[in-house]
């Protein structure tokens, strides 16, 4: 069953066309990468797609509700862990304080962070915040989870923490789309791949299939990246 469809999206700032009518399917349990270089309008479909941004021309089908993990973690910073987690279901679904604490003791136990519920985002390091926001995008028991690449913000030694995760969710089927730096990452967890380049999506298919491509464009991306 398709859990988002994108059909024949337009968005432009400025005069300047970000996206040119770009259109793609996620199934139930597909992790969908979306790469590409910087300006290419990968961040920008993300935001489209999780109405951040209003699409200027085209459709969007969602089944479902949806959750998504910024770039900079976004967390309440006069909140305590718990609450960051709890306070969205609380108050925006109207579920019981019981079952959602219950839940989301239960998510930062996934997250390796039980022991951290009553500390506040600024004790924690950048990988710990990050892992929060997944717990507390996971609270509200979305159908689809966005995910704007995760790890940009934090060292190295932080990102494999948070791609463990995700790695971990993909192995449970959740439903990701994910706009990622981060190659072998996308070529080991993703069952399909958009490669975006000047607002279109210049090749897709499984990550053999793009990585394996001889699509010029292609090749000088993966180029560029291998002698960095």
């Amino acid at each position: 069953m398709s859990l988002l469809e994108m059909k024949h999206i337009k968005k432009s700032f400025d005069g300047l066309e970000v996206l040119k009518d770009i259109s793609l399917t996620v199934e139930e349990g597909e992790v969908l990468a979306i790469i590409g270089p910087s300006g290419s309008g990968k961040s920008t479909l993300l935001r489209c797609a999780t109405n951040l941004e209003k699409e200027d021309a085209g459709e969007i089908r969602y089944e479902g509700q949806f959750g998504l993990v910024f770039q900079n973690f976004n967390l309440f910073p006069h909140y305590s862990v718990l609450k960051n987690i709890t306070d969205a279901p609380i108050r925006v679904q109207k579920r019981k304080k019981d079952e959602v604490y219950a839940e989301a003791r239960e998510l930062l136990k996934k997250m390796g962070l039980q022991d951290k519920e009553e500390a506040y985002p600024c004790q924690l390091s950048g990988g710990q915040q990050q892992r929060v926001s997944i717990a507390r995008a996971l609270a509200m028991n979305p159908k689809i989870l966005f995910f704007d690449e995760p790890t940009s913000a934090l060292d190295p030694e932080l990102t494999g923490e948070i791609l463990k995760v995700i790695k971990d969710l993909a192995a449970e089927h959740m439903t990701m789309v994910i706009v990622t730096h981060e190659m072998n990452f996308a070529k080991n967890v993703a069952d399909h791949i958009i490669f975006m380049d000047k607002g279109v999506i210049a090749e897709q298919g499984t990550p053999e299939e793009v990585f394996g491509s001889d699509n010029a464009r292609m090749q000088e991306f993966l180029g560029k990246l291998n002698n960095d």
